[in-house]
């Protein structure tokens, strides 16, 4: 007699398999979390020193090559995101806040830097019209993404309800404790 196994609890032990140990997993998120605080550490500092120590002036030799490179590097954002998109792959989701992280200190940069200039009304008209629009597009096109595969693994792992908002949902939900993991109390979808 042949045995037929249930899918969920098949897509649960793949996810499984490719997860390390509790302890291992324990250990990385106490290193990450210790190279975050690093971070936060050293960057604090780092701020007030060039507040206080930049001149007010300063000439930029390679201006061209600086600007031309950063839109290089949101083209290339850009054009990944939307390579992501025609293949549907879930590169998507990073390339998309990469794009947009990079229009919104497009924006930050072209308006800063014109501040006091003829030409800022233009800055201002570029980030308000294009940048931030087209940032606030893609960071929600990628968190709905990142909610529906969330939503099919939750499906997947046979966990009950629909899966918590994404602030709420563990790092890992396969090998969170059932107990840890609160289903959504609405029973609708969040996206």
């Amino acid at each position: 007699m042949s045995e037929q196994r249930d899918p969920a609890d098949s897509a649960a032990q793949k996810a499984k398999a490719f997860v390390p140990d509790g302890s291992t997993l324990r250990r990385r998120h106490r290193r990450a979390i210790g190279q975050f605080a690093l971070c936060v550490f050293v960057l604090v500092p780092w701020t007030v020193y060039l507040a206080v120590s930049l001149p007010h002036r300063f000439e930029a030799r390679y201006w061209p090559m600086v600007w031309v490179g950063f839109d290089i590097m949101l083209l290339v954002s850009l054009v990944g995101a939307g390579a992501a998109v025609w293949l549907r792959r879930q590169a998507l989701i990073p390339m998309s806040f990469v794009a947009a992280t990079l229009l919104v200190c497009d924006a930050w940069f072209d308006v800063s830097l014109n501040l006091g200039r003829g030409d800022v009304w233009e800055s201002v008209a570029s980030a308000v019209l294009v940048e931030l629009p087209l940032a606030c597009l893609l960071v929600l096109r990628a968190r709905r993404v990142l909610k529906v595969s969330a939503r099919l693994a939750w499906q997947r792992l046979g966990l009950a309800g629909e899966p918590p908002p994404l602030y709420k949902m563990p790092l890992f939900v396969a090998l969170a404790a059932s107990s840890d993991i609160q289903p959504d109390s609405k029973g609708a979808p969040d996206a």
